[in-house]
């Protein structure tokens, strides 16, 4: 490709989203450049006193069929292909009358917006953009003499090329813009194409494609030597990606990641029930807890492990207010997001520069369908996330003793934060509190153990006469293959337990927990999480 600069003459433009575009338009033509446009665009342009010719006086036909055919025809597709350096393509261009586009100005019906509101089936199929992305990908593939442009926040850079160029652009910007291009359309297929996989219920459709907009560049990843980038998909949920970044240093990686865990978990709990509050380090929960308000909450969560929640992350499932503000700061916390938080309890948080306040706006719906993705050497798992609510399960008493009301209360509530917790997973929980938490083990004994263990070690921190876990429940995220861990967990104190049940020998744990006077109940639904 010619490291020359290559004029641009004429452009055509064809927008939904008409941010900047009278500006930017207005610019065009101060380089002598031909305003090509198309319907609305055209439309708009005119209105505002530019010369625009309407693409049907280029390719001789009328918009037809609502709309859905006005691009695609020999004098657009050829205008953006043909290669200006090319004698048999220059021929053609004469034969046929075809005139050369030399900057292509596109971004694509909103079909991803038009399916996050939730429209009617027939709505999003007319969202979906044909001759947008048929030019797109024409013009980037011919980028070495055409300019494509795929959203405003490329206006500007572009104007400045032809102000420093006297009307032309340099291969480096063309070549940024038609990878830019290729990325956007991919990322707009792989939106219809779940779209349609979600619509047809296919869990396994043939092909799996997965998009999404860059937020932010990230300084590095879970380590230095990692490059890392952060990207907002196309289906809205109320979580870090949409929330709203009120003050504090730029979120790193694992802040992102450490964030989501924590919102995703305190979406469990319905503020219209208790406030809740959940406190995550290395995307585990370390603390959970509902409570009389956020500070009551608060305080029952770091109890639970005050060691680890230094530098932790904050999540409520309420709105943030300043008594809650003034006891989260007594600690350092790497961030807080809450749904929401009044100005005084902004304030507070604004004393701690460092400190990251995100308002995600709302809750995530923690039964609502969606994705996973996690890659592997050469492709990628794809799984549904894991909506399963305890609140929605049969709970099924298996001991000679049920479980009290009280405990009942504590066992939905232990198995709530038992999902979000990596597996193996014990959570001993008390008065809808956590008070004890063993995360990510090879043997479910040792998660038990180290849950208890940290009970210990809160206890003495807190100077209480006996752990916590006396007188607690026990969730486990997966069913007791045998005994030993849930006689862990007795001679820790729990008194009753909750887990999925299912192992070939549910029989002898079952057995042990008659012997000792514990209930327990199976959910039937277990909550791995790796």
């Amino acid at each position: 490709m010619s490291d020359h600069p290559r004029r641009v003459f004429r452009a055509l433009i064809s927008v939904s989203d008409k941010t900047g575009l009278i500006d930017f338009a207005r610019a065009l033509t101060g380089f002598k450049i031909e305003l090509v446009s198309t319907g609305g665009t055209a439309k708009a342009l005119a209105e505002a006193g530019l010369p625009v010719i309407d693409v049907s006086k280029l390719t001789g036909f009328p918009e037809m069929m609502d709309g859905r055919v006005k691009t695609l025809h020999p004098n657009v597709h050829g205008g953006l292909l043909a290669i200006r350096g090319n004698a048999e393509h220059q021929r053609a261009m004469q034969e046929h009358g075809i005139k050369p586009i030399d900057l292509l100005v596109v971004n694509l019906y909103p079909f991803e917006a038009t399916v996050a509101k939730g429209a009617p089936f027939d709505d999003c199929i007319e969202n979906i953009d044909i001759g947008g992305p048929a030019m797109i990908r024409a013009a980037a593939k011919n980028h070495a003499d055409v300019t494509v442009v795929v959203e405003p926040s490329d206006y500007d850079a572009v104007i400045a090329e032809l102000a420093e160029h006297n009307g032309a652009t340099r291969p480096a910007l063309r070549r940024r813009l038609a990878a830019k291009a290729y990325a956007r359309t991919a990322a707009y297929d792989a939106a219809i194409s779940n779209w349609f996989a979600d619509e047809l219920k296919d869990p396994a459709p043939d092909y799996r494609a997965f998009g999404g907009k860059l937020a932010e560049a990230l300084r590095y990843g879970e380590n230095p030597h990692q490059s890392a980038a952060f990207y907002r998909g196309p289906v809205a949920r109320a979580g870090v990606a949409s929330a709203r970044q009120v003050q504090g240093k730029q979120l790193s990686y694992n802040n992102i990641n450490d964030t989501d865990a924590a919102y995703e978990c305190v979406a469990e709990f319905d503020p219209n029930r208790a406030a809740a509050c959940v406190i995550v380090k290395h995307a585990n929960p370390c603390g959970v807890a509902e409570g009389t308000d956020l500070v009551d909450a608060y305080r029952k969560a770091l109890r639970c492990d005050p060691v680890s929640a230094f530098g932790g992350i904050v999540a409520l499932n309420s709105k943030l207010d300043a008594a809650a503000a003034r006891a989260i700061t007594e600690i350092f916390t790497e961030v807080i997001i809450a749904p929401d938080a009044d100005d005084e309890a902004i304030r507070i948080v604004g004393a701690k520069k460092n400190l990251r306040l995100l308002l995600a706006g709302g809750l995530p719906d923690p039964r609502a369908p969606g994705w996973l993705v996690k890659s592997v050497a050469g492709g990628l798992l794809v799984q549904s996330r894991d909506n399963a609510v305890v609140d929605d399960m049969q709970l099924k008493t298996v001991t000679k003793r049920a479980p009290t009301e009280a405990e009942l209360r504590d066992l939905r509530f232990a198995f709530r934060v038992a999902k979000h917790v990596k597996s193996n997973t014990i959570v001993y929980a008390k008065d809808r509190a956590t008070v004890g938490v063993g995360a990510g083990q090879m043997s479910r004994v040792d998660a038990a153990r180290i849950a208890a263990r940290k009970a210990q070690d809160a206890a003495a921190e807190a100077k209480l006469a006996e752990p916590l876990t006396k007188g607690s429940v026990v969730a486990s995220d997966a069913f007791f293959p045998f005994a030993d861990g849930l006689l862990v967990a007795i001679e820790a104190g729990a008194t009753a337990v909750i887990q999925p049940g299912g192992s070939m020998r549910d029989d002898l744990v079952i057995q042990a927990a008659d012997e000792h006077g514990i209930a327990m109940v199976f959910t039937g639904t277990r909550h791995f999480r790796h």
